[in-house]
């Protein structure tokens, strides 16, 4: 019977860090998921870091993209460092380590090469049919 109300007060928790009922049912229609734990910071772009030690390995650090992006999120808009620490790569989270700045290193844009905001399609061949023009008087 103590397994049952640890199950729920564990539901509990997550709904109430999440925001509510209405606020954790709209973080699980974006990310199609709900987890609890501790805030372990937020990058320039609004991204909030967290991590639970008591969900398994690999799936115990995550990030909630800012909500001004709603569904549109990808992996691109991660930085570096963060992605870093969400990949183990590192223990620290940059809040606690911040990264070596390099004279070479430039500051974080998402990849947009698969956007209609970025791609523009051109052919670098001539066309088989030359369009007509019509005569100049």
């Amino acid at each position: 019977m103590a397994v049952y109300f640890e199950k729920f007060r564990n539901f509990m928790t997550v709904i109430k860090q999440n925001g509510g009922w209405r606020q954790a049912y709209l973080t699980f229609y974006r990310t199609d998921d709900l987890k609890y734990g501790t805030l372990v910071g937020e990058d320039e772009f609004g991204n909030k870091y967290f991590q639970n030690k008591a969900y398994f390995f690999g799936r115990n650090r995550w990030v909630v993209y800012n909500e001004a992006v709603n569904v549109e999120y990808d992996g691109s808009m991660i930085p570096a460092a963060w992605h870093r620490w969400l990949h183990y790569i590192g223990d620290e989270p940059p809040t606690v380590k911040p990264p070596v700045q390099r004279k070479w290193m430039v500051t974080h844009t998402e990849n947009l090469s698969a956007t209609c905001k970025e791609y523009v399609p051109y052919s670098t061949t001539r066309p088989k049919i030359d369009s007509w023009e019509p005569p100049k008087p």
